[in-house]
């Protein structure tokens, strides 16, 4: 008699564990839960009305020409920004090594004011064919920081003659409003001082634009590592633009397939909605009631 009693008022492992509670108040599966969750050719970049795959744009200012196309297929990129100083009539033209479907973003890199960014422009449109431009105008070569004033005269200048301008700037969240309304396809703030790697010192000013913009964000200069890209890529960032970080690595190429996927890794990760962050407590990797679940 007293062994059946003691068996009976034994608690189940349920109850120990708090299984059967957990069980509970975990929600029904849904097969349909993560439909509207796409990436990838369902997730385009869109641009001037022209849609991407690829999410990260390509700079090639310093490599090899042989290494080029390697760097530009293991990147999986869509976009490859040249200057236009690098296209020759002669021998060693880089268009000449870039693969065949590779959309062309030539700079106006050496324009000083709004003036000079709208000739090379319109220079870069007949080599290149292509009505793409990134706007680039610094006065100074020891900081290279855009003249954002500069930047919105001529980004509304070159969006009047047909370009699909895609604006280098200081993240100054104005700034960057006033860039969309004088038809700036997107804006491309800079993380940190360009070639420098430092990745996203500015990143606090880079998330207002985020918040505020209409059009896609593009980080450009100074991402320096995979993670920053990634980083960048998952705080909401559209796209981002590198080039010193994989012209200096040992293995260009290798380093160029690490950024495409770091890329993809922070955007899916910003389409998942990242985990909360909680702050002053630790949560239970178990939970036994409703108090433990993060909602």
């Amino acid at each position: 008699m007293t062994n059946e009693t003691n068996t009976a008022a034994e608690p189940t492992l349920d109850e120990l564990v708090g299984t059967a509670t957990n069980t509970a108040l975990l929600p029904e599966p849904d097969a349909h839960a993560y439909d509207a969750i796409a990436t990838g050719d369902a997730d385009p970049l869109m641009l001037g009305g022209h849609k991407f795959t690829s999410r990260f744009i390509l700079g090639s200012g310093r490599y090899d020409l042989n290494l080029i196309k390697a760097t530009i297929e293991n990147a999986g990129t869509q976009i490859v920004t040249m200057a236009l100083r690098r296209c020759r009539t002669t021998e060693n033209n880089l268009l000449d090594y870039i693969p065949k479907g590779i959309t062309m973003l030539p700079n106006t890199s050496g324009a000083r004011n709004a003036e000079e960014a709208v000739r090379i422009a319109r220079l870069a449109r007949e080599v290149c064919q292509t009505d793409f431009v990134k706007v680039e105008i610094e006065h100074e070569t020891k900081y290279l920081l855009p003249d954002n004033a500069e930047t919105i005269r001529a980004t509304e200048m070159l969006a009047k003659e047909g370009f699909v301008v895609m604006p280098y700037m200081f993240p100054d969240p104005i700034a960057a409003r006033q860039l969309e309304e004088a038809g700036a396809a997107c804006v491309m703030p800079l993380g940190s001082l360009i070639g420098s790697n430092k990745g996203l010192r500015m990143r606090d000013f880079i998330e207002v634009i985020i918040a505020n913009a209409h059009i896609p964000v593009i980080i450009d200069a100074g991402i320096g590592r995979p993670s920053q890209a990634a980083e960048a890529m998952e705080m909401g960032a559209d796209a981002v633009m590198a080039y010193t970080a994989i012209a200096s690595a040992g293995n260009i190429p290798l380093m160029a397939r690490a950024f495409k996927h770091a890329i993809e890794a922070g955007r899916e990760a910003y389409l998942s909605g990242l985990g909360t962050v909680t702050e002053g407590h630790a949560v239970p990797s178990s939970p036994t009631n409703a108090a433990d679940y993060l909602h």
